[in-house]
């Protein structure tokens, strides 16, 4: 039996580079459907999806969120939480500029720049989190803990309904 075709992105290659078991799968990618589209392509509850926010603060410096994918970040309380005056969502060109991906197949893994990452504290209570694999329509699934520490993720808590 041949292994399903998926294609091998720097966030696969960040993986597997790292030892962390990892599951991709692929979904019909649609424009704007966001994490509730996905969710349902993949027949999974919103809230173990966890989105790449790529943010901006007021040095002109990047960073990373990890939120769940039925959840907005506060970025009032971000900028509080992490000492600084203000954090707003990067722009498109810079994001991709950053990480090497396109907004919609954002990954936090194998960015080409290294920015720091932080994720919602509740997102290592998740058995298992779909994360982005590095292009529109892939995910991976891979347990939180293991992911989180290779990126070196600081918790927050700075999710809103």
């Amino acid at each position: 039996m041949s292994k399903p075709h998926h294609p091998v992105t720097p966030a696969i290659r960040f993986l597997r580079a790292h030892k962390i078991e990892h599951t991709a799968m692929q979904y019909p990618y649609e424009e704007h459907g966001g994490t509730a589209h996905s969710a349902e392509c993949l027949g999974i509850d919103e809230h173990q999806i966890v989105k790449t926010i790529v943010l901006i603060n007021e040095h002109k410096k990047g960073l990373i969120v990890l939120m769940h994918g039925d959840r907005q970040i506060s970025t009032r309380n971000l900028a509080r939480q992490l000492g600084m005056k203000h954090v707003e969502l990067a722009a498109h060109d810079q994001a991709h500029k950053w990480t090497g991906y396109f907004v919609g197949g954002t990954s936090p893994f194998g960015c080409r720049t290294a920015l720091p990452v932080y994720a919602e504290r509740s997102i290592w209570d998740l058995p298992l989190m779909y994360i982005n694999g590095g292009g529109r329509g892939l995910f991976v699934t891979v347990a939180p803990a293991p992911a989180l520490a290779a990126l070196n993720a600081q918790p927050v808590e700075v999710a809103v309904d």
